[in-house]
């Protein structure tokens, strides 16, 4: 980043350009001030009006943050955000530009406006909304247990009564025709089911909002619940999800494509017009949680619109016909896109960039239909019925269960279970890594062989077929949790595909979570390092077509968290890609510089206190360090695979007791051991995490990715945390999280938040947690890894899809909007509302938006 001249124009795009000949007693007065006040942070004695603060300085953006916190306490001066610190980095360039910026908003800032001290902006609920007290909290925890074993009785009671059935069946082709009926009727009432009790507990959704705990809160979760574990969700991409969210209520027209597996709750708040793409990674839901509250509102998309990836559509949002929204964007809510424009952004905002960049192909209603109904016969006909039949008949054929199930040989003693627990585990657990790591490297490829890349095919075609399911393959997460964050990840990448040219081990090259949409098209660069998260646009999307081509990563990179990288992505060596950052597709190729934010902005590609740990990169120190740490790693990787086994050991140990059981207890056995699992489950992995803490707290961390304190972070990265998932939306969420040493408080409600380091975590009572927000209390940059403490004070409210980095302190009541990033060492104010990416103070953003009506109900039941 070229540091501007103390004579050069100061301008922002809207901006008036002044000089420094506009400038007087005042002007030298603030530069004054925030020259000391700089000091004060660094520990300098002096700091000129003209040093660059990261090249002649050496500040990072820590630093800066917490110099723009200090800022932010003292109301005589100017409050700077992250991007005005990059944009403007010297002390007279950001003192011209924040004294510009404050005179063009005096004007239209009248007492009582946006632009008023936080307490003219509330984030606190209306007195019309009040939040739910303790005993509300605790019938609504009370009635959410109820529902789940409710439910699983009545599913043990069922798969009980179908499993006797199809057992009655005298040969193969019997079982068969059982498994056929009694698995096509299940998937179809699993599929009818949660349709049947949306109309009848809700009836038709309306905007609105009500308080979470309430009863009407948990008619809305009851019907998210039935949603989420909905088998139709494995059918996103095709046509029939989307005569699924039609039978929901949900508007859409013809041609439309959605390949987001979020599902809308809200779906008769939803209207989608024909022609409509919608990406994956997609937040389109129809309600946010807000404040202790459920807001429901509008989502209206026109024809032929673009959704790209990793986008939040909030609530009260529209795009207009023909309109496109850029990957890793979101439109806030009251934000509207008009007819035919591109925006892109967080907070979306006006582009030239085309993000629809394949052709259309020849996809009309007939081929829809087709592919529709070829997909249902072969699910019904053939996929449900053999996984049903083949499941009876495999587990039968196993000896330790056969003997069990016949009633000539099911009086057995105890003494045997253990060891026919061994026997079946060891086998199961030993097959699926064999047999699933030989499956993941040969099906794949031969897929590959009929789908050329650079070649536009239609959508719901026999190639189409081909892409989803090597897709769905080669993103088996396990695989890649075991490996990730070590030297052996590089290995299994090879191995599905990925072209990685020389490469420039580190011990860490790549996290435990990839995405892709084929490996076979993506390349990285020699000496590039990936920290989490990445997901790899190689496929281009229209409603009817669907196109892929190789994404190419150079070499010497850092990515860091969370990033979509697109086909035609315009960056080139030696870029540091920051948490969340949009990559640019237009304007030249960026080389050694770094990347923030959505749109995203230049920064400076490292500083001088990241340096510090380079003599441990390179020639033998890194020979050394490198060999330890893969000593260390691939004791993690046989500890967790020893870990996770002991689990399924303990599962089947469980279900070969339920079998001895069944004729004793009958089908309240199959329910309990549903319960059971999740319980077990969630201790099991609770108790893991402690004990290789060794019931202590994690402390920061300021270190080498080869020192062993970092080995022993980096292992607590691969415990399991999925079984979180089955609690968003409960009370039991929050204890689950304090279990794991959060430090939480009372009536959280937490509705899909994932917390990295859980016991340098400090959340509020009454927080409000959205889906898919992150608190994430590290960072690594190239050889670097750093950690800090990150709190939330009391009444907080995270976005969806909000990211939080480490070291931030967020007041009391305050707002953070969707798909915001707060960056590391930020320090927000309370009752104030902040949004964007990177995150600076906007009174608009999160807030209650338009004024509507409190109900008592998520709806009204209307035809």
């Amino acid at each position: 980043m070229v540091e501007q001249s103390s004579e050069a124009p100061i301008s922002g795009p809207d901006e008036p350009a002044v000089t420094l000949s506009d400038t007087g007693p005042a002007v030298k007065d603030t530069e004054r001030k925030l020259a000391a006040t700089l000091a004060q942070v660094t520990g300098a004695d002096d700091v000129p009006a003209e040093s660059h603060f990261f090249t002649d300085l050496g500040a990072n953006s820590l630093v800066m943050a917490q110099f723009c916190a200090r800022l932010r306490k003292n109301p005589d001066l100017p409050s700077p955000s992250m991007r005005d610190i990059y944009r403007h980095p010297t002390i007279r360039s950001l003192t011209a530009a924040l004294l510009v910026a404050a005179q063009a908003s005096a004007p239209a800032a009248p007492a009582g406006s946006a632009e008023a001290p936080a307490e003219s902006a509330p984030a606190t609920a209306p007195a019309a909304v009040p939040r739910a007290g303790r005993q509300a909290h605790l019938l609504c925890g009370t009635l959410q247990l109820l529902a789940f074993m409710v439910y699983s009785l009545v599913s043990g009671y069922v798969t009980a009564a179908g499993y006797e059935w199809i057992a009655a069946g005298v040969d193969p082709a019997a079982i068969y025709r059982r498994s056929l009926v009694f698995g096509s009727g299940g998937f179809l009432l699993l599929c009818a089911f949660p349709v049947a009790a949306k109309w009848l507990l809700v009836g038709r959704w309306k905007p609105g909002e009500f308080p979470v705990w309430g009863l009407a809160y948990l008619r809305f979760w009851l019907v998210k619940v039935l949603l989420h574990a909905n088998p139709m969700v494995f059918l996103v991409g095709t046509p029939l999800y989307v005569l699924y969210l039609r039978a929901l209520g949900a508007r859409i027209g013809k041609g439309v494509t959605i390949l987001s597996r979020s599902v809308p709750v809200c779906t008769d708040l939803l209207t989608i017009g024909a022609g409509t793409v919608i990406r994956k990674d997609s937040f389109f839901l129809g309600y946010r949680a807000y404040a202790g509250r459920i807001q429901t509102g509008r989502v209206t998309l026109g024809r032929d619109v673009y959704v790209g990836e990793k986008t939040v559509l909030d609530i009260d949002t529209s795009m207009g016909d023909g309109a496109q929204l850029g990957h890793s964007s979101a439109l806030h809510r009251g934000q509207a896109v008009p007819d035919g424009e591109r925006w892109h952004g967080s907070p979306a905002e006006p582009t030239r960039v085309d993000y629809l960049r394949v052709e259309p192909a020849r996809c009309g209603t007939a081929r829809r239909t087709w592919f529709g109904l070829v997909t249902l016969v072969q699910l019904v006909g053939a996929y449900v019925p053999i996984a049903v039949g083949g499941m009876y008949m495999v587990f039968t054929g196993i000896p330790v269960i056969g003997k069990r199930l016949d009633p000539q040989t099911a009086v057995l003693t105890r003494s045997e279970l253990i060891p026919d627990a061994l026997a079946v585990s060891l086998s199961l657990f030993c097959g699926f890594l064999v047999l699933g790591l030989a499956a993941l490297y040969a099906v794949p490829r031969l897929l590959n062989l009929l789908v050329k890349p650079d070649r536009v095919y239609p959508l719901y075609g026999f190639h189409y077929t081909l892409h989803r399911a090597a897709a769905r393959l080669t993103n088996l997460k396990f695989f890649a949790w075991l490996c990730g964050d070590s030297s052996y990840i590089v290995h299994y990448l090879r191995g599905l595909g990925y072209d990685l040219s020389r490469v420039e081990q580190t011990g860490s090259n790549f996290g435990t979570e990839m995405q892709h949409e084929t490996p076979f098209l993506v390349s990285v660069g020699t000496g590039t390092m990936v920290a989490d998260g990445l997901s790899v646009i190689n496929a281009d999307y229209s409603s009817t077509s669907f196109r892929l081509s190789r994404v190419s990563i150079g070499p010497r990179n850092f990515l860091g968290n969370n990033i979509a990288y697109p086909v035609g992505g315009r960056t080139g060596e030696n870029c540091l890609l920051a948490t969340k950052v949009m990559v640019p597709l237009d304007g030249e190729v960026r080389t050694g510089v770094g990347l923030l934010g959505s749109p995203c902005f230049e920064i400076p590609r490292s500083v001088e206190r990241d340096a510090r740990f380079d003599h441990l990169r390179t020639g033998g120190e890194l020979r050394d360090h490198l060999a330890a740490k893969n000593r260390y790693n691939l004791r993690s990787m046989a500890l967790m695979l020893f870990l996770r086994w002991l689990h399924v050991f303990a599962m089947t140990l469980f279900a070969l007791v339920s079998v001895d059981l069944y004729g004793v207890l009958g089908h309240v056995v199959i329910g309990t051991y549903l319960a059971l699992l999740l319980a077990f489950s969630t201790a099991y992995y609770v108790f893991l995490e402690r004990c290789l803490m060794s019931f202590r707290r994690m402390r920061p961390l300021l270190c080498s990715i080869y020192d062993r304190d970092f080995w022993l972070h980096e292992r607590m990265w691969k415990i399991p945390s999925h079984f979180l998932n089955i609690y968003n939306g409960t009370p039991f969420k929050s204890l689950v999280w304090r279990l794991m040493g959060v430090r939480i408080g009372r009536r959280v409600f937490d509705d899909g938040c994932y917390v990295t380091e859980r016991t340098l975590t400090t959340i509020g009572d009454e927080c409000t947690l959205n889906a898919g927000s992150k608190i994430q209390c590290h960072s690594q940059e190239d050889g670097t890894f750093k950690s800090d403490g990150t709190t939330l004070g009391a009444g907080c409210t995270l976005g969806v899809g909000a990211h939080v980095h480490y070291g931030v302190t967020m007041g009391d009541g305050s707002v953070l909007a969707p798909d915001s990033f707060l960056m590391k060492g930020e320090e927000v104010p309370p009752n104030a509302q902040w949004g964007g990416n990177p995150a600076v103070d906007m009174p608009e953003a999160g807030g209650p938006g338009r004024a509507v009506e409190p109900t008592d109900a998520p709806a009204a039941a209307t035809s």
